[in-house]
């Protein structure tokens, strides 16, 4: 037997996008369900991304989601760039007179749910065999605790990460896409900082990234072969190869501790558009994925969620339809441009061959971010976050 339900709005995917979604949709007194194939325990413990662009900040403060945020966030005024043994301070508030925070995106989904919870506003976890049934009129299908549910919408929103199915129910999208051969080891320890800021290390053996998620926790990644296994690498290989990637000549010292988590992520960039069809509109990583070393992941599907929620508004509030059409545009100016930023950060750090040619292009380049206004200014703008409003192509 099916039960059926009707909603405004179906969300499908409990991150960033569809959870910031549905509190927006919620501001504008719209009604949503959400819909999360995972259960309630592992969507908030699975380790992400932690950068949050100062806007993305500000939409959670409007948006009243941001107390945990703004008392436990560690906020960071630039970051470092360290190649030949020199670490190189990028002022962000000088640059650009905006910060970042740093803030687990676990810890950002936690606070959602949790106000969403508060509100009681409704979540199903552990949805499975989740299916568009039809794009055109936002019919939905799912099984919860034994039982086929059917679900009538206004609109479908797609927020189920790349791996989901919703990108592939929009007919005729083209995906572009580049994967990079190497790939991110990561690893969540209890440590404290050993400094304040991020760093971003060019290591003639690689790669190496130095960042944070609270004073007593620190996330670190290592370049590695794309086709790396997580078992080749002990703890005391990690701290190993991070001491010699990361040390400069200022006296810089690691702070090691016992690893709490680590996992082998891929390189990759895509885009697929468009980015929906009919009354479904996609977002975040089902429509997009960048490489974590622009750390624009977690903000571009905020940023989508933020440009979507005045279009559904606009289609079931006013019958304004043909706004779906604008849904797409709207979002592609900022994806592009993060894809280009993340790209020239990826291939400026990474060590991509034996070419010593490269080599010296990569240390021109870097030489060039740190001693030239403008281009530090060019690299502060993008890293800190474009506006929320759309980007023109």
């Amino acid at each position: 037997m099916t039960t059926a339900d009707e909603v405004d709005v179906v969300i499908i995917g409990a991150g960033p996008a569809g959870l910031v979604l549905a509190h927006l949709l919620r501001a504008r007194g719209i009604d949503s369900l959400v819909l999360e194939a995972r259960s309630r325990a592992y969507v908030e413990r699975r380790v992400r991304a932690g950068v949050l662009e100062s806007a993305s900040v500000e939409l959670l403060r409007r948006l009243g989601l941001a107390d945990r945020l703004d008392r436990e966030g560690m906020v960071h005024d630039g970051v470092e760039l360290a190649f030949a043994g020199r670490r190189h301070r990028l002022d962000f508030v000088e640059l650009t007179g905006r910060t970042i925070t740093i803030y687990g995106q676990q810890e950002v989904v936690k606070d959602l749910i949790t106000a969403r919870s508060d509100a009681g506003d409704p979540i199903v976890f552990d949805a499975l065999d989740v299916e568009i049934v039809d794009v055109e009129h936002a019919l939905v299908r799912y099984v919860h605790d034994g039982r086929r549910r059917e679900v009538r919408a206004g609109l479908v929103a797609g927020c189920d990460g790349s791996h989901g199915d919703s990108g592939h129910a929009v007919p005729g999208r083209v995906v572009m896409e580049r994967t990079y051969p190497f790939a991110w080891l990561g690893i969540l320890a209890e440590a404290p900082p050993t400094t304040k800021e991020l760093i971003y290390a060019a290591h003639d053996r690689g790669f190496a990234l130095y960042s944070m998620r609270s004073p007593s926790i620190t996330r670190l990644y290592l370049q590695v072969p794309a086709d790396e296994r997580l078992e080749a690498w002990s703890d005391d290989r990690i701290w190993s190869e991070l001491a010699r990637r990361l040390p400069t000549e200022d006296g810089f010292e690691l702070r090691t501790g016992r690893i709490l988590d680590r996992g082998i992520t891929s390189m990759r960039s895509s885009v697929a558009t468009p980015m929906g069809h009919g009354r479904l509109l996609v977002a975040g990583d089902a429509a997009h994925i960048v490489p974590a070393t622009g750390a624009k992941g977690m903000n571009l599907a905020i940023a989508d969620a933020a440009v979507m929620a005045p279009i559904v508004e606009d289609v079931l509030r006013h019958g304004r339809t043909e706004r779906l059409a604008d849904y797409t545009p709207a979002c592609l100016g900022r994806v592009w441009r993060a894809q280009r930023f993340s790209s020239w950060m990826t291939t400026m750090l990474h060590r991509l061959s034996d070419d010593p040619f490269q080599r010296q292009l990569q240390l021109a380049e870097l030489e060039l971010v740190t001693t030239s206004r403008a281009a530090a200014t060019n690299l502060a703008e993008h890293y800190v976050g474009l506006p929320l409003e759309p980007v023109g192509r």
